[in-house]
Parts: structure tokens; C-alpha cells; sequence
């Protein structure tokens, strides 16, 4: 793991299609709001922005997932993202999809990895 990963969260905080984990990162010197939530096992991050307009997703804090807990919705436009990689389904999104950040899984919780 590198040197500079962040703590997100424990693992068993992120449940499979449930409520995600808010965090922060730097980018390009200002503090942007992210996320990261389980999906079929796996932990998948994003910076919480819509691709329509820069609106964060999450109807209350941590709530990513629609009612099937199938896909990532942004609560403003309806706009319908890809889980594991945040592709656009549908909606608003107009093909634009998430920001992926990259995070790593170790024994029991989950890092930020900052891209160096």
C-alpha cells in the first residue's frame, strides 16, 4: 500500500448496495466532496459530483444507491451511474460519468490511494 493512503473507513461500514462513506480529497488545491460504497463485494470510489452539473449525488448524507440498490442516482436530476465504474445508464448524465478515485481494501478497511 502506498505510503500516502488515507483512511476512508472500516470495511464493514460499506454494505453491498448500501449507504456509502463521504470523505474529502484535495484536488488541484481546493477540498472536493467523494464517496465510496460496496457493490457486488467490491469497494468502487468517486469525487460526488453529477456529471449533468457539479451537484453532489446523495439525497442524505451517504445515500447513493437507488430504492434496488442496483445503481448510483443523483437525487437532483435522476441521472443513473454504473456501480463498478460509474459509466452514465441513463438520464440527465448525458453519457458523462462519474470520477473514479482509486482505493484499495486491506485487512478490514479501505484507503484513499492519492495519484502521485
Amino acid at each position: 500500500m502506498a505510503a500516502d493512503a488515507r483512511l476512508i473507513c472500516a470495511s464493514d461500514e460499506l454494505r453491498d448496495g448500501g449507504a456509502g462513506v463521504r470523505f474529502a480529497v484535495v484536488r488541484h488545491g481546493h477540498e472536493e466532496p467523494a464517496f465510496a460504497v460496496r457493490f457486488r463485494g467490491r469497494v468502487f470510489a468517486y469525487y460526488n459530483r453529477c456529471g449533468h452539473v457539479p451537484v453532489e449525488l446523495d439525497w442524505q448524507p451517504g445515500e447513493f444507491f437507488d430504492d434496488s440498490g442496483l445503481y448510483l442516482i443523483c437525487t437532483t436530476h435522476g441521472a443513473l451511474y454504473a456501480p463498478e465504474s460509474g459509466r452514465c445508464l441513463g438520464g440527465r448524465c448525458n453519457g458523462k460519468g462519474l470520477a473514479p478515485l482509486p482505493v484499495e481494501e486491506r485487512e478490514g478497511f479501505v484507503y484513499f490511494i492519492p495519484e502521485e
